[in-house]
């Protein structure tokens, strides 16, 4: 009797080779909308070397205006997470990117404080819900032994966003000023806002919902995910909203907080910073590429050792001291050589610390209360975004200077720290890795 060849039985399945076809076919995409989304994000601040001066911005409200993206971000951000596990991640993934590329691309037609204000409150609201979605999105594809890994090849987005977004940022600025009767910050908004409408469309027409759906892995490969994933996580009920209650999703919550207002309270800073170190604008647009540069680097070894050795906790807590070490490091630089070194080192620690943290997250929560409560964590952690921003511009504006502001900025990643010592330690009583 001849064996039939649609029993996953008979057939030999290489696990490796089907992870690595998921990986290639799903993370390019995501990492490029991502990227996109991150540098509408944060391009504001090159936008700011002539924008502020143009509309009589102050640092102080600048700092708030800016941050104030995280508060529709975070408002609708579970919602959406929820929003997407229920109408599917095709549809809800590209609707994000279309929405927050139109936002974007309008705010090269503010006019005032209150303009500034409403646009990047909406482009909170329109991109709410893309990162940890396609977090969400990627445990239905990503065993637990190589989550860090792939978690990073999205996440290096955030680097890379700034590594390759500055010079682009830098030559648009510096060249586009003019044109058409507009000023270059216009144009940074408005061209840099168009790949995320075109990403959207390829994201309706590219993406799977499940591996179910997914017609390029043979039958017996899907069966082979389908069946492993379930293991990982088995069957439960629907109830989702109970990760509001959940002490383990609020702790990472403060968790995240602290490594994002580093992360941010630099990142919106960082032009500004530079240029202030007597760079010209394109100048800075190179300069402000290095730390990000070195953090893609950093981001990636650093999940790869973390998956070999299986931990995430502490790799996370020794990312987020880095962050720490190299903010107040740059804050008492007595050089610009020395401050711009100290900046990347807090940049590497800073983005070395996502998709550990994020690997911790998912390896804790059950599927139950990952829906929701991937978003509630990123959504309390990315209050720094706006807490970390305006911080800087407080005290920029009170004291003239960076130092004290960026003095103020690492004790953020020393309480990611703080409570990834808590999780190590209290393993035995919670579920935490």
């Amino acid at each position: 009797m001849t064996a039939t060849l649609d029993r996953p039985a008979t057939i030999s399945v290489d696990g490796d080779r089907i992870i690595d076809k998921v990986v290639w076919r799903l993370v390019p995409l995501l990492t490029a909308g991502f990227f996109v989304a991150y540098l509408d994000r944060v391009n504001v601040g090159f936008a700011s070397l002539t924008m502020n001066k143009d509309l009589g911005f102050t640092p102080e409200f600048y700092g708030f205006a800016a941050g104030i993206f995280f508060l529709g971000y975070c408002l609708f951000e579970a919602p959406s997470n929820y929003a997407m596990h229920r109408v599917g991640a095709r549809l809800w993934l590209a609707r994000i990117m279309v929405s927050w590329g139109v936002v974007a691309a309008l705010t090269a037609f503010i006019w005032s404080e209150e303009s500034f204000v409403a646009m990047r409150f909406l482009l909170g609201v329109a991109e709410a819900g893309f990162p940890p979605g396609v977090i969400l999105y990627l445990t239905y594809w990503a065993p637990a032994t190589r989550r860090a890994r792939i978690l990073a090849g999205f996440l290096i987005a955030v680097p890379l966003g700034s590594a390759i977004g500055s010079p682009i940022s830098g030559i648009i600025l510096s060249t586009m000023d003019g044109v058409a009767g507009l000023s270059g910050w216009r144009w940074l908004y408005f061209l840099e806002a168009l790949p995320a409408i075109a990403l959207g469309v390829v994201c309706f027409l590219y993406l799977p919902d499940r591996p179910a759906n997914a017609k390029w892995l043979a039958p017996h490969e899907r069966e082979w995910l389908e069946a492993t994933l379930a293991r990982e996580a088995p069957a439960y009920e629907e109830n989702s909203w109970a990760a509001l209650a959940d002490r383990r999703v609020l702790a990472l919550g403060v968790a995240y907080f602290g490594v994002v207002m580093g992360l941010y309270g630099l990142s919106y800073w960082l032009p500004q910073i530079v240029k202030g170190f007597g760079a010209s604008i394109l100048a800075t647009g190179f300069l402000a590429s290095v730390p990000y540069a070195c953090g893609a680097v950093a981001m990636t070894l650093w999940s790869r050792r973390s998956d070999r050795r299986g931990e995430t906790a502490v790799h996370t807590a020794i990312a987020a001291v880095l962050a720490s070490i190299g903010l107040a490091g740059a804050a008492f630089a007595p050089s610009h050589f020395l401050a711009m070194l100290a900046l990347t080192v807090a940049a590497v620690g800073s983005v070395a610390a996502l998709p550990t943290f994020w690997s911790l997250c998912t390896r804790t929560l059950d599927p139950r209360d990952a829906v929701v409560g991937v978003a509630v964590i990123n959504s309390i952690g990315n209050l720094s975004g706006l807490a970390g921003p305006y911080l800087v511009g407080a005290i920029k504006g009170a004291t003239g200077e960076f130092s004290d502001a960026l003095l103020a900025l690492a004790l953020g990643p020393l309480l990611t720290a703080a409570m990834m010592l808590w999780a190590t330690l209290s393993r035995g009583r919670a579920p935490l890795n």
